[in-house]
């Protein structure tokens, strides 16, 4: 987009916006905005927003997340911002319920009505957005085939990682030849659904012709929003087939030394990670929400779950383990159906082509 837009990146303060800043070469500007429900800071952030964008005056603004979304909407709709773009990658309401619920459908509605578009990155939650009346179908589109940013499959790739590195990290993580590794990437919370996977993978029982099963947790515990059962939590600690590395920058050579996702999230918007994985060479398994099971074909790149079944996740990977015709055929297929619907290159030129749409209407208007 910097070949195109003067683009300035506004997110919280921390070593992550300065990071963008280097590797995007671009100009960042920090303004605090708190995860949870906090009326004052928010209100402090819409006005920081606010003030930012007047002095400013970009023709764009597009949001990212709930909390980005609420306020950089209202902020640019104050600011008489012309383009206000909002992309929805996933809805907490959907797992919320009672007053929660509530407070939290009027904060999406109203950020939909400050804006004059909405890119839900998902056919799926395009669905659960008019079905539940929360802004026109006028101002809501898929970029391409969704996602919101693609995949890179020439940094996702398995020649990225050599023998040597796999080797290396088998050894460090104890995973044996023969080992069968499932693998899951991302917040461990109990609505990434971790309870129904430590449940299901100790429930799995080794045959004469399955292989030894591990499963591999990359990703940070978080203890405060979500936190997982104690029951869980002892499973993790104790069961010596289970490895749990915590968060890693680069996720890559997880995948390497892995066979298959183990992906039952209650609710995404695109999940990145199943889009990683499949371009890293792995089948999925994956909970029947939207996202996951736009990405994933059942019985082509893997198979779909029940959300919060912990007995089909369990049949399903048995069958990962003990079907090796099955799992070769979906193992074969991963990349490619990646590659074909999901290359970052084509997203990116589908958000750059609907840019460019709306500043010449405007200037047509104009």
């Amino acid at each position: 987009m910097s070949n195109h837009f003067e683009v300035i990146g506004v997110s919280s303060h921390g070593k992550e916006l300065d990071e963008v800043k280097n590797d995007e070469n671009i100009e960042v500007i920090p303004i605090d905005m708190s995860r949870q429900m906090t009326p004052v800071k928010d209100m402090k952030s819409l006005w920081s927003t606010y003030r930012l964008l007047k002095k400013e005056k970009p023709q764009i603004v597009h949001t990212h997340t709930p909390k980005a979304g609420i306020v950089g909407m209202l902020a640019a709709k104050m600011a008489g911002v012309p383009h206000r773009l909002h992309t929805v990658a996933g809805l907490p309401l959907m797992e919320a319920t009672g007053t929660k619920r509530k407070i939290l459908e009027f904060v999406e509605k109203l950020t939909y009505a400050s804006a004059t578009k909405v890119y839900p990155n998902s056919q799926g939650l395009f669905d659960f957005i008019l079905e539940h009346n929360y802004t026109d179908k006028y101002k809501l589109k898929v970029i391409g085939n969704g996602s919101s940013n693609g995949i890179d499959t020439s940094f996702f790739s398995p020649g990225q990682i050599t023998d040597t590195q796999k080797e290396l990290l088998k050894k460090e993580l104890k995973i044996e030849a023969g080992d069968f590794v499932f693998v899951f990437v991302g917040r461990l919370v109990g609505d990434k659904g971790i309870n129904e996977l430590v449940n299901a993978f100790s429930g799995l029982k080794n045959t004469e012709n399955s292989k030894r099963a591990k499963l591999l947790l990359v990703g940070p515990l978080e203890e405060d929003l979500d936190p997982l059962h104690p029951d869980t939590l002892n499973e993790i600690k104790n069961n010596p087939d289970i490895i749990s590395v915590g968060f890693q920058r680069d996720v890559r050579p997880y995948f390497a030394v892995s066979d298959a996702l183990a992906f039952p999230s209650y609710r995404e918007g695109f999940p990145n990670v199943v889009m990683q994985a499949g371009a890293m060479g792995l089948p999925s398994i994956v909970s029947n929400i939207n996202g996951c099971n736009e990405i994933i074909i059942e019985d082509q790149n893997g198979i779909i779950v029940p959300v919060k079944n912990t007995e089909k996740l369990k049949e399903a990977m048995e069958r990962m383990l003990t079907d090796t015709g099955y799992y070769d055929r979906s193992r074969m297929n991963a990349r490619e159906m990646i590659q074909s619907r999901y290359e970052q290159s084509v997203v990116w030129e589908a958000l750059l082509g609907e840019y460019h749409k709306l500043v010449k209407e405007r200037e047509y208007r104009v």
